[in-house]
């Protein structure tokens, strides 16, 4: 599992990256940059929801101790 969460959160990075890329800065709400926002803010959701996850099993394992 916790091989599987590092996976998810090496995309979201890739994807968080890629998209930061194609985001036009000029006029950022606009086309396709604000598909890129949209994908920007989906990435950074999904790792803060794995990252979430990793610090919650961690607490799970330690209170099993």
């Amino acid at each position: 599992m916790k091989i599987f969460i590092y996976i998810i959160i090496a995309l979201s990075s890739i994807l968080l990256i890629f998209n930061l890329i194609k985001v036009d800065w000029n006029n950022p709400l606009m086309g396709d940059s604000s598909i890129a926002l949209i994908g920007v803010f989906a990435a950074a959701s999904g790792i803060a929801l794995m990252s979430i996850l990793l610090v919650s099993k961690n607490i799970e394992k330690k209170n099993k101790k």
